[in-house]
């Protein structure tokens, strides 16, 4: 029979939960409730949205607007590039991850000029070439106007690089002496041995590429002269500030809808379709966010 008295807890300590979890709720909320009112508003009528009726729920139920968004080529033509853009983005980011991670993961006796790449990658962090050079490098090489552009430029975040390296360092020499003494190759190292391991700081890398690809929306306004090649956020960004003029262009095709409709419904309904793919991913990678996060911490 167990015996132990339950632990008190003093009052201090019950005063300081009780803040915490008041202030967590806060911050909860203040992440959610924006999203909340965007989806009511998205599904509410033009004339409720416009007389400032709409908080949490959706007034006059209506999916026009979303209908809107689905039915008018613009939308998910641009879907489709970011779509695209994200998936090749983040394959090649994470491939230039590994294969730079991996041998800058050694120490300076195992890699001949180890401190001097690190420091090279390191300086690239804190400092460019600036916008109009690399406008000028992407454009001379033929880029511009293609999805390449919106890929190459970034194609190796050093920052993920750096946290995949700590994450690796922090691993057991152990397994790849042992690796090595049944005679693996490097490559064999990596791809049998250590990618496995790598899945929690994969999954938060990867889902930081993700998000960057998916909200960047200054390299369409910049490397793209065709609005069919926009990226969703470069769209988003234009219908933000002239959604007005594009409902204009659109015609008696969707008059009936346009009738339904207003700025701020059509805008709303857009942006939370924008934003579902990314919060339909991330509870997916999540188990491995923060375990990811705080292995690639421990060593610098």
């Amino acid at each position: 029979m167990n015996t132990r008295l339950p632990k008190t807890v003093s009052p201090s300590r019950k005063a300081f939960l009780i803040l915490n979890y008041l202030l967590m709720a806060v911050v909860c909320l203040s992440c959610v409730l924006p999203f909340v009112h965007l989806l009511a508003l998205s599904l509410s009528s033009r004339s409720a949205a416009a007389a400032g009726k709409v908080t949490f729920l959706p007034v006059e139920f209506t999916l026009s607007s979303y209908e809107y968004a689905l039915v008018k080529g613009d939308f998910l033509r641009s879907l489709g590039n970011s779509l695209v853009r994200t998936f090749l983005g983040t394959m090649l980011n994470l491939v230039l991850i590994v294969l730079t991670a991996y041998p800058l993961s050694k120490n300076r006796n195992q890699l001949l000029g180890r401190n001097l790449y690190m420091s090279f990658f390191v300086f690239t962090m804190l400092f460019n070439g600036g916008m109009i050079p690399t406008y000028l490098v992407v454009s001379r090489a033929g880029l511009k106007n293609t999805i390449w552009s919106l890929i190459l430029p970034g194609a190796l975040p050093v920052y993920n690089m750096i946290i995949l390296m700590n994450f690796i360092r922090g691993l057991p020499e152990e397994l790849q002496e042992a690796a090595r003494m049944d005679g693996a190759t490097e490559f064999q190292l990596l791809y049998k041995i250590m990618l496995p391991l790598l899945k929690p700081s994969l999954a938060t890398v990867g889902l930081f590429c993700i998000v960057s690809h998916w909200n960047d929306w200054f390299s369409g306004i910049i490397y793209m002269s065709s609005r069919d090649k926009y990226p969703l956020a470069t769209y988003l960004q234009t219908l933000l500030r002239s959604f007005e003029s594009l409902m204009r262009q659109a015609g008696s095709n969707y008059s009936q809808l346009l009738s339904q409709i207003n700025v701020r419904t059509g805008r709303a309904a857009q942006l939370f379709l924008a934003a579902l793919p990314v919060m339909l991913i991330y509870p997916f990678l999540q188990k491995y966010f923060t375990s990811g996060l705080t292995l690639g911490s421990v060593k610098g």
